[in-house]
């Protein structure tokens, strides 16, 4: 490998991602070489060009034919557990390198980076697992509103063979240099071989993370708009906590024997200590038995706290798990509480529901357990659910979660899973709003995204985005009602629309071009980002054949124009009459445009789809994702 270079344009939280990896074949006899890169799970790959010898192949993104579908999910199952790291997806490519040629690969990819604990979270993996003469990241981060605070983490080191740490390991990594004003960022990391050598012998194993917050002035939100589409950011601050009503359900099955029951019980000793004085909570713990520690929520005093983590302390792994019987139970207690209490004091109820296994006692379809669920939750309790290992049926879980308004974790078998459950606590310990409606002039917006939340939790951030109906108004009012503590909150605005121009532009950025040969807007793709994700959310969730189709549709269109990768649409790979110079001087040495500038230059290209590649210039190409989604691997 003589290059490895990753250029990222972070503008108003979306980010534009190219990585480009440069390899020569010094050897007498032609060489199989594989290209592997970690991408976070929410990204979506837009685009991936290969170059061989002189030849380019181009990627296109097209409709997936339906009847893979069964095929698709066979694999996936098969490389679920493909060497990922928690939360990434893999790209890996495989060519054959002619003796004495060389080779290039070019991937981008596009993600709407998520607030968590008050700071967004950019995650670059490096991992050439070899030292190279050109080793590159460059991170650009362009927030109008104003940055409020950047850090530059150590690398964060893989669990796998081969990772080592540097001696310096509280600071950001060695060689990074950092510029920084009031809305712009540019981080550069660009280790020489020796420096790299220091961090790990063999190359750098590990992920390069930038952390950010942004300035929030108005409670209402800070609204941005370009051309025709508007984005929408609602982070409040500085609100009352409502009161939590919390049952933990564990699983104790014989299968959470040793680490991971003792990691479990002293995380829970800690959340325990974190419950405030007004919240109310119960344990159960479950596995072929369910059993309760008490008929009622408690309040929070010593003495419980004290009670639940001797509780918690006695409890023995043994039997199966009676997953359905264990959820029935916990929502039951909630809709007591809440039934018999004066709901003058509004609260939020959560289930936080921890397994590691997939249900063998009582209802054991899969479908049953999820409308028996919903059926009893009424949309009243929303449940977040952590699978811990290999043997869990995380695809239940993530459905129960999506469904009942919460959220889901995954937990590898070598993590530590008590630290894993601290921090999924600390994301939902502070809920600030509940039932949060956010309205636009229907006039005037149209194709919003979701704009009913149940919960808005302390460090989070709401985002809906949608398209402007009226080019020529020059307001836009919101209103924003919401729940909190003790009253019912309403937020109203009128929000001005001056001339929007798109002067995000930062030189030399990693955004793909549109067809009219300038930036797109960034806007727009997170419109689409949006879009597409909840549309295969709701396909996930719906059991209606008819309505399946219509979603998957929907989701493929859009996907097909945006240049998404999902799995609806797959990438294709043709040749291109461009010739290698050419691409050469649109990439410069650096790969600062990455490709997408390129794909406009070959629009015009006499290339034949889906022609035919003769050996030995023959990309295999596949996209296994790691995160256990449907339908999630890709074969091209």
């Amino acid at each position: 490998m003589t290059e490895f270079s990753v250029k990222s344009t972070i503008i108003s939280r979306y980010a534009f991602t190219t990585v480009s990896c440069r390899m020569l074949n010094r050897g007498s006899e032609d060489q199989e070489i594989e290209f592997l890169m970690q991408i976070p799970a929410a990204a979506f790959i837009t685009n991936f060009t290969t170059l061989i010898g002189d030849k380019v192949y181009q990627g296109e993104i097209t409709e997936k034919e339906k009847k893979n579908g069964d095929k698709v999910k066979e694999k996936r199952n098969k490389t679920t557990e493909d060497n990922g790291e928690k939360g990434t997806e893999t790209f890996r490519a495989s060519v054959l390198i002619p003796s004495k040629d060389k080779a290039a690969f070019f991937l981008s990819y596009e993600e709407l980076l998520q607030r968590r604990l008050g700071k967004y979270e950019h995650v670059i993996s490096v991992r050439p697992q070899q030292l190279v003469g050109r080793l590159t990241v460059e991170v650009n981060v362009l927030e109008s509103s104003g940055i409020t605070l950047l850090e530059v983490l150590p690398l964060r080191n893989s669990r796998q063979k081969g990772s080592g740490r540097a001696e310096d390991d509280t600071g950001p990594p060695p060689s990074t240099v950092i510029n920084q004003n009031e809305t712009f960022a540019k981080v550069i990391f660009k280790p020489s071989v020796v420096q790299q050598a220091r961090i790990a012998q063999n190359g750098i194993l590990g992920d390069f993370i930038i952390r950010y917050d942004v300035n929030r002035e108005q409670s209402i939100g800070d609204i941005q708009v370009l051309n025709d589409y508007f984005v929408h950011y609602f982070a409040p601050k500085d609100l009352p906590p409502l009161p939590k009503n919390v049952v933990f359900v564990l699983d104790s099955s014989a299968s959470m024997v040793g680490t991971k029951l003792r990691q479990t019980k002293d995380a829970l000793f800690t959340i325990l200590h974190d419950l405030r004085p007004q919240d109310h909570f119960n344990i159960i713990g479950f596995s072929n038995r369910i059993k309760v520690w008490k008929d009622h929520l408690v309040s929070v005093t010593p003495n419980n706290i004290r009670d639940g983590k001797v509780y918690i302390h006695h409890m023995s792994p043994t039997g199966g798990t009676d997953i359905n019987g264990a959820l029935q139970r916990g929502i039951q207690l909630l809709n007591n509480y809440v039934a018999h209490n004066d709901i003058e004091d509004r609260s939020v109820s959560l289930i936080i529901f921890l397994t590691d296994g997939k249900p063998t006692v009582g209802e054991t379809h899969t479908l049953k357990i999820l409308n028996n669920t919903k059926e009893a939750a009424r949309g009243q309790v929303c449940i977040f659910t952590i699978g811990i290992g290999n043997d869990v049926d995380f695809k239940l879980l993530e459905k129960l979660s999506l469904e009942n308004c919460g959220l889901t974790r995954r937990v590898h078998e070598e993590e530590d899973a008590g630290s894993q459950l601290i921090g999924f606590y600390d994301e939902i310990r502070t809920p600030l709003l509940s039932d949060i409606r956010i309205d636009y002039p229907p006039s005037l917006v149209e194709q919003a995204t979701r704009t009913l939340f149940p919960n808005y939790f302390n460090g989070s951030e709401i985002i809906i985005a949608g398209k402007l109906v009226d080019k020529k108004m020059d307001r836009l009012h919101v209103q924003v009602t919401a729940s909190n503590s003790k009253k019912f909150v309403i937020l109203k605005t009128d929000v001005p629309l001056g001339p929007q121009k798109a002067g995000n532009d930062v030189t030399g950025s990693a955004r793909p071009k549109g067809d009219s040969e300038e930036d797109p807007n960034h806007l727009e793709r997170l419109w689409s980002y949006l879009t597409v994700k909840e549309l295969l959310s709701s396909w996930l969730q719906s059991d209606d054949e008819q309505e399946k189709e219509r979603l998957r549709q929907k989701a493929q269109t859009l996907a097909v124009s945006s240049r998404f990768l999902t799995p609806f649409t797959s990438l294709k790979l043709k040749e291109s009459s461009l010739q290698m110079s050419k691409l050469e001087d649109s990439h410069g040495v650096s790969a600062a445009t990455g490709p997408g500038t390129v794909m406009q230059s070959l629009q015009g290209s006499s290339a034949q789809p889906g022609s035919a590649l003769k050996k030995p210039y023959n990309p295999k190409i596949k996209v296994s994702k790691t995160s256990g989604k449907e339908g999630s691997l890709c074969d091209l």
